[in-house]
């Protein structure tokens, strides 16, 4: 016997071949970005504009420059300050820049290590 069931209930295999299809795409379309990601910089300025960090989308820092101004042998907190400010800056800066555009490939789906 055949049940009749509503239009969209059943044929289970093809809409699970076309969500996995779905979900495949998505993978490679998150992994194309994650590499576009990565090879990204970033340039942000610190304590006034007297250091710069620059960073790439790995979070690795690729420089750190410092105005020779604010480099004062007596009061070589104030740098340490400056530099550790500009450094989590730019961390922050990829990790928001790398979910923003995550974010336009899944939705707002959330399925930590799905992909």
């Amino acid at each position: 016997m055949r049940a009749n069931l509503p239009k969209g209930v059943g044929g289970g295999a093809q809409n699970m071949q076309a969500m996995i299809r779905q979900a495949q795409k998505m993978q490679e379309d998150m992994a194309a970005k994650q590499e576009e990601l990565d090879a990204r910089e970033y340039e942000i300025k610190a304590g006034g504009g007297v250091v710069t960090v620059k960073i790439n989308g790995k979070k690795e820092v690729l420089s750190i420059d410092i105005d020779p101004e604010v480099v004062d042998p007596d009061d070589v907190e104030t740098l340490q300050d400056i530099l550790v400010a500009g450094v989590n800056e730019a961390i922050k800066r990829v990790e928001d820049t790398n979910s923003k555009e995550m974010e336009k490939i899944t939705g707002s789906m959330n399925m930590p290590g799905l992909f």
